[in-house]
């Protein structure tokens, strides 16, 4: 089911951009598996973000990789850790968790629109 539509004006709120996972530990304390991750995004620094995607990826599968996040919400607390953006990632059928990535390297930081 496709969600309401929204206008222009409320998509160029949300502030996606690239960055490089450049930490990822595990998180104990989360009620899912998962992982936290320090995002390098260039000029707007190192951000965090607890993301469930340990289905599919390894902890030295994601060092480097580069990823899409919205960087403009809020942070949000999940147990004793503050995330700062959020990775986005494509639901598989059994809830796994493909991230969004380039096909080729590009500057960390650079706005997705």
């Amino acid at each position: 089911m496709i969600k309401p539509e929204i206008s222009w004006t409320d998509f160029e709120k949300i502030d996606l951009r690239s960055g490089t996972i450049v930490s990822v530990s595990d998180f104990q304390r989360a009620k899912n598996p998962a992982y936290q991750l320090e995002i390098d995004f260039g000029d707007l620094g190192i951000k965090k973000s607890s993301a469930q995607i340990s289905g599919l990826y390894t902890k030295e599968d994601l060092i480097g990789k580069q990823i899409i996040a919205v960087v403009n919400f809020p942070k949000k607390q999940i147990a004793n850790f503050f995330s700062e953006c959020l990775v986005l990632g494509v639901y598989g059928e059994n809830k796994e968790v493909t991230i969004l990535t380039t096909t080729l390297p590009v500057k960390n930081g650079l706005k997705i629109g």
